[in-house]
């Protein structure tokens, strides 16, 4: 439903007011920005995702000294992983039922309101101005397709693309229509007049593919394509066996692209091939899976590769951002980028070369038990300090479990094998570390681009793993399911949502699977919303089953579309970006192997095994330095705040917790870092010092952002994630903010 089915055309005083406010706040702060580092345009803070920031104001001196300067509210109980991005003095952030907002940070006022963009890429989005400033554009990706908004007005640009969009699904090989998840969970990076985005297809069987590729942020073209699955003739098509192409899936850049802007060099920090665990249907060492990719930012053409995983088994996917700094080596400057991994490593190199600048040795590790399989018989180890402990053992197991719980494990490791590059079976558990969940992940690197210092956040959390054969996904209804289905439809749903879905009482649930998550659909069922009641009768099978019949898919990812908008108060100027144009046809998902081509009999999978995540003793999560001058870890120290977070006893607290967070590091010499519980903290650069904390009201799980204004350097937290049940949960103290962006800074000079 669009509420505005044209979009409200703005009057002529008010397109002047926002046109003249907007080049007022620009030339105020244009004065400032004097560093290709002191803006916060991107969502790494720029194109190379260092998130460093050069301001002289806030230093190791006064940064305790900082206090909130004002809060913008979000306004509702979403929890939002938005990245705010600032661009002069407008701040554009996500809050009010999914709606973008620019503010202006000089009076925290509303500018403009673009609501209901439900299915918004999470993680932010992207900001573009041409050359003479008249076009400036806010990028972003929703619902499987690219679209702009005017960043001046706040209205969709409808010239862009196909009629306001880009349907991402398209030019990857498969039939569009099946795909129901492409679309990143990163904004991707924007380079001169392109758009270089990568994708998140899922890590299921026959996922679509991720190629990365580059569009013209004016017309929406896709000017091209990387094929991180290489197809016949191309560089890396022999690491595969014959047509891989046409079934494998992943090996996409799901995370953060990094821009070597004077160079035009993009860094690809490439993930794994499908299926993560089990690869007896990708023979090989499976280029570019796992790979540090080096592109011609301009052409797309690969310049070179590094493979940190060879014919990955582990899910161990690059996910952090390449940092790239200039190291002294030996006496020498080089320029250099460096990429931390989920399991532990710091690989280095050359930046245009591709050369490492550490040596690196291939050294052998088990083969598979599994039929059909071959794992790669070597493994590629820099020689730099790995930040990650690689095994659990009896010594390392976490001191706070009950006596009970202790011997639980001590029995489950004996029979289990734990340690690095062990590869998974279907006769015992794997209990390694790092686990799915890294390691270094998203938004867990940051770099000094001139000092040679490198800075990530990590955690060690285990994950148990047993391989297990399964059938192929079902897609399609049995009989006996398709009647139970449509018995339950006409005896509970029919009278409220009609008899052809089509809707009465109740809302239409036509292509409803389309439109939430499985999650969402089973919580609404089971527990009711609004005036509907919860059947909490319907079983499990029959719920999956009735999704399916509704058009969605339990084994995929939807993304989520709000069947009623909310409309904020404010100044709304427009709501549900471009429309898009449904499907005509509507193609189930790919669910087995082309017939024309050779593959395994047998199927395995896994769960990603997450009960356990602080198996090991704390710290669980860490703020660690690198030196890559000399290759040392200058200094490591714990950061996050968590109830014990394991099953036993709970009583006593731990000075780490679970974390995908963000950091700044300043030209001052300052380290900013979020983690659990609420936590901020202002480390000194050199030496790890803590010199400032403070404790959020709301939990933080966004990339923090920072601007200056008029010679005042401000820094900005996204606080609007509930706290977890075994967590801190300090919303309900006195004087607790509401969930919104914190805004810090130092009081002003008397």
């Amino acid at each position: 439903m669009n509420l505005f089915p044209k979009e409200p055309q703005l009057t002529v005083v008010a397109r002047l007011i926002i046109c003249i406010s907007v080049f007022f706040i620009s030339a105020c702060n244009s004065e400032n920005s004097t560093s290709q580092y002191a803006t916060w345009t991107h969502y790494g803070g720029s194109p190379e995702q260092s998130r460093f920031f050069d301001a002289r104001e806030i230093t190791k001196e006064n940064v305790n000294q900082l206090e909130i300067a004002w809060v913008f509210p979000t306004e509702d109980e979403t929890p939002y992983f938005f990245s705010p991005i600032i661009v002069d003095t407008v701040m554009y952030v996500m809050g009010k039922h999914s709606s973008l907002i620019a503010v202006n940070v000089v009076t925290g006022k509303e500018i403009w309101i673009h609501a209901n963009l439900n299915g918004l890429t999470r993680r932010g989005i992207n900001y573009w101005e041409s050359k003479d400033k008249k076009d400036k554009r806010l990028i972003f990706t929703i619902n499987n397709t690219i679209q702009a908004i005017d960043a001046v007005t706040g209205k969709s640009i409808l010239s862009f693309g196909k009629e306001g969009y880009v349907d991402l699904r398209e030019g990857l090989g498969r039939e569009p229509s099946s795909m129901r998840r492409i679309q990143p969970m990163m904004p991707g990076v924007i380079f001169e007049d392109l758009l270089i985005i990568g994708s998140s297809p899922g890590e299921n069987y026959f996922s679509p593919p991720g190629h990365v590729r580059a569009y013209n942020v004016v017309t929406g073209n896709m000017e091209w394509i990387f094929h991180t699955i290489p197809q016949p003739g191309e560089f890396g098509y022999e690491t595969w066996p014959k047509d891989a192409y046409k079934y494998i899936g992943g090996v996409n850049v799901w995370s953060e692209i990094s821009v070597d802007t004077q160079r035009g060099i993009a860094y690809l920090p490439v993930g794994s091939p499908t299926y993560d665990y089990y690869g007896a249907d990708r023979i090989g060492s499976n280029l570019f899976g796992n790979s540090l990719v080096a592109l011609d930012a301009r052409t797309g053409e690969r310049l070179w590769h590094y493979q940190t995983v060879h014919h990955d088994l582990w899910d161990y996917d690059l996910a952090s951002a390449p940092q790239l700094l200039t190291i002294n080596r030996n006496g020498k400057k080089v320029d250099a980028v460096a990429v931390a991994t989920k399991h532990g490593f710091v690989f280095v190199f050359d930046r245009v070369t591709g050369e490492p600048i550490f040596p690196i040795e291939e050294k052998p590790f088990p083969p598979s038990e599994m039929p059909g399989e071959e794992a790669w018989p070597t493994q590629p180890i820099p020689s730099l300090p790995n930040f990650t402990r690689n095994e659990v053992t009896k010594e390392t197991l976490n001191p706070y479990f009950t006596d009970s719980i202790k011997q639980f494990w001590y029995k489950r490791l004996e029979i289990g094998k734990s340690g690095l590059y062990i590869p998974l079976s279907d006769k015992h558990e794997n209990i390694t570390m790092p686990g799915a969940l890294g390691g270094a992940n998203y938004g867990n690197t940051a770099s000094n681009p001139t000092n040679g210092m490198m800075y990530i956040l990590t955690q060690e959390h285990a994950s148990i793993y047993k391989l297990n054969k399964v059938e192929p996904p079902k897609v399609d209804l049995s009989v006996n399911e398709l009647q139970r289905v449509k018995a339950l439809y006409n005896t509970t749903c029919q009278t409220c949502h009609g008899k052809d879905m089509s809707g009465g009482v109740g809302p239409s649930l036509q292509k409803i699977g389309e439109q939430l998550f499985y999650d969402e659909f089973r919580s609404t069922v089971v527990n009711g919303k609004g005036q509907m009641p919860g059947f909490v009768h319907v079983d499990e099978e029959t719920l999956k089953a009735m999704y399916r019949y509704l058009g969605g898919n339990p084994m995929s990812f939807n993304f989520r579309r709000n069947l009623e908008p909310i409309i904020p108060k404010g100044p709304v100027v427009a709501t549900g970006g471009a429309s898009i144009i449904p499907d005509e046809t509507r193609a189930l998902p790919m669910s087995d192997y082309p017939e024309e081509v050779d593959h395994p009999s047998e199927r395995y999978t896994t769960e990603y095994g997450l009960d356990w995540p602080a198996l090991a003793a704390p710290p669980w999560s860490s703020l660690v330095a690198y030196n890559l001058n000399d290759g040392s870890i200058a200094w490591r120290k714990p950061v996050g705040q968590d109830s014990l977070y394991v099953q036993g006893d709970q009583s006593k607290g731990a000075p780490s917790g679970v974390l995908r967070k963000g950091m700044i590091v300043t030209s001052t010499g300052l380290v900013f870092a979020t983690a659990k519980g609420g936590k901020l903290y202002a480390f000194d650069a050199e030496n790890g010092d803590l010199l400032w904390e403070e404790t959020l009201s709301h939990e933080v799980n966004a990339q923090p952002s920072m601007y200056w204004l008029d010679g005042k350097q401000y820094l900005v937290i996204n606080a609007t994630s509930n706290f977890a049940k075994d967590s801190y949960d300090h919303s309900k103290k006195q004087g607790a903010l509401p969930k919104g962006y914190v805004v810090y800074a130092l009081p002003d000079k008397k």
